[in-house]
């Protein structure tokens, strides 16, 4: 029996409606048809439209059950290309290999045609490197941008290049940080930048000022030595918060922080300084310096660091914030890793971040350039010996 294709049914029913309905019989005839079989195919057209001819194992549809169908097929395929896209967009910026392998474990799922249309990879090429056994050099470098990767994303994607060529380093690879700069771009893996400074302290007051002992001094040889503070605001789904900071510049670890609802030298300086001393005994002369603000200067936070026996005050010269530049850079990498560029965030749940992040990341798992790429960790397990009392 002679099988009629979609296109040639639908043209046969409209010439057929041109010739009139006299002329059926001998019009099936000049086509090959039996007229039985036109006068059906007419019959089927007038009911269902274009959806009359949809082929074996198909139903007919009306007009306006094919354009549904046709819109629940394009959603369809819509949630298929997105799904694809959330799953394999990463292995794409990671090379050919690991896009292969993305293939290959998802293959039982979506049909590899599907996977190289949507994620636009060459099925020639695909099938071409599963064939092709992979160099020596192939397989390292394939390695080494799968642990760049990893690293980037363990540690929130705040390492560049030199970062990760210590943190490669300690897992055992050597690769230095230009070539690792390279694989970044390619692998399209960009470290969050940093904002421009904004003051938060109001140094403008009849309070209290001192000289700028510290005088730029940023490397000091022992623990307790120079510490040196500020303040900061974040930004939270209801208002601001305010984070202040004590670093002691021998290992840069945060020895004393607070979180605040607002800039009173109550809920800012003073319970800094007190996690300050209790983390870290002074026992010898301390610098402690910072910037002019009025949480700073005021007879509150003055008279606690004078009941200090060893204690020297140093404050930033008017208007110059690199006198202070150690803070400022913490809030600056503080910032860029944490806040910016994210979604902001309940004030309770970024108590929780600013925690995490300056206990459990920055005390502990970050690698500083100050510090030699050590984490402070590191730093001071090293130094213990020397300073096992301080610590």
């Amino acid at each position: 029996m002679m099988k009629y294709d979609r296109t040639f049914k639908e043209n046969a029913v409209k010439l057929s409606y041109e010739r009139g309905k006299k002329q059926i019989a001998s019009f099936a005839r000049e086509l090959g048809i039996a007229p039985d079989s036109l006068y059906t195919w007419r019959k089927d057209f007038e009911k269902f439209g274009t959806g009359s001819f949809c082929g074996s194992g198909h139903l007919k549809l009306t007009t306006e059950q094919a354009i549904i169908a046709n819109l629940e097929k394009k959603v369809k395929d819509s949630e298929l290309t997105l799904e694809i896209l959330k799953r394999g967009s990463k292995y794409v910026t990671q090379g050919k290999v690991m896009t292969k392998k993305f293939i290959e474990s998802n293959k039982s799922e979506f049909s590899v045609t599907k996977i190289c249309a949507v994620l636009q990879v060459s099925r020639a090429t695909y099938y071409l490197r599963k064939k092709r056994e992979l160099s020596a050099t192939e397989i390292r470098i394939n390695l080494l941008k799968e642990q760049i990767t990893a690293i980037f994303y363990e540690f929130k994607q705040k390492y560049g290049a030199e970062k990760i060529a210590k943190e490669l380093e300690k897992r055992g690879f050597k690769m230095s940080s230009s070539r690792i700069h390279v694989y970044m771009k390619t692998l399209g893996l960009r470290r969050k930048t940093k904002r421009k400074f904004k003051a938060t302290t109001d140094s403008i007051h009849n309070h209290y000022v001192s000289k700028n002992v510290l005088n730029r001094e940023f490397t000091v040889s022992e623990p307790a030595k120079a510490w040196v503070s500020d303040i900061t605001y974040i930004q939270t789904m209801r208002g601001f918060l305010y984070l202040t900071i004590i670093m002691d510049l021998f290992d840069r670890k945060i020895i004393g922080w607070n979180l605040s609802d607002t800039m009173s030298t109550k809920a800012t300086t003073l319970p800094a300084w007190e996690m300050a001393v209790k983390n870290r005994k002074i026992t010898k002369e301390l610098i402690f310096h910072s910037d002019r603000g009025s949480q700073y200067a005021n007879k509150i936070f003055t008279d606690k660091l004078d009941s200090y026996k060893f204690m020297r005050r140093s404050m930033n010269r008017r208007q110059d914030h690199y006198d202070n530049s150690v803070s400022e850079s913490f809030f600056g990498s503080f910032k860029k890793e944490l806040i910016n560029g994210n979604k902001l965030l309940p004030r309770k749940q970024m108590r929780t971040e600013v925690y995490e992040y300056i206990e459990n990341w920055y005390n502990k798992k970050r690698r500083h350039s100050s510090l030699g790429y050590k984490t402070i960790e590191e730093f001071e397990n090293i130094n213990k010996s020397l300073y096992g009392v301080v610590f």
